[in-house]
């Protein structure tokens, strides 16, 4: 013989149901207005719980985290020592008065003159350029010969040539001061008087 439950009249959840549909039984007493009042109760007595030990907590220690008078005993309060020591002040150092006064002297520097040796390219102005005097050539770099020209001025006119030659082999020159010298694919000018 099998014994079977009675369905629950529809205004109760199944049997096996709790309050929100899950959990255990609620018996076959208990309406569902009951349980809204233990849960009511129940709660407010929860939040009772956690005031009570807040205010239990609080009364323990003032606000600034001392001790009540009730809770601890009063000890005494440390104290604080400076020691002061003396230092002997040190004897000063000797100081020496002599001293000795060097004054350097400049050296002469000697502005660079006019050069007594210039390379086969290029113009120069004698007495600034290049020293006047004569200079002495080893001829040409190339088998197109070695061009030199003596000139009043640097306008590269015709007219303001003094004088003028192709060497084909070693030659020499004298440069007056003030002159224009021109010198092309030569080998280097060096004075020799």
């Amino acid at each position: 013989m099998t014994f079977q439950q009675p369905p629950p009249p529809p205004d109760q959840p199944p049997h096996a149901a709790g309050p929100f549909g899950l959990g255990a039984p609620t018996g076959p007493g208990r309406s569902p207005g009951d349980r809204r009042r233990l849960l009511k109760y129940g709660g407010v007595a929860l939040v009772s719980l956690f005031i009570g030990v807040g205010i239990g907590t609080s009364s323990a220690s003032t606000g600034d985290g001392r001790a009540t008078a009730a809770d601890t005993k009063a000890s005494p309060l440390p104290t604080a020592t400076a020691t002061v020591t003396e230092t002997a002040e040190a004897e000063p150092a000797p100081t020496v008065t002599e001293t000795e006064t060097v004054t350097a002297k400049p050296r002469k520097t000697e502005k660079p003159g006019p050069a007594t040796s210039f390379p086969g390219e290029g113009e120069y102005l004698v007495g600034e350029d290049i020293a006047a005097g004569t200079y002495k050539t080893a001829g040409s770099e190339d088998s197109f010969g070695c061009y030199w020209e003596r000139a009043e001025n640097a306008s590269g006119e015709f007219d303001s040539i003094i004088a003028n030659n192709i060497l084909n082999g070693p030659g020499r020159v004298t440069l007056n001061k003030g002159e224009y010298f021109k010198t092309n694919g030569c080998d280097e000018w060096k004075k020799t008087g």
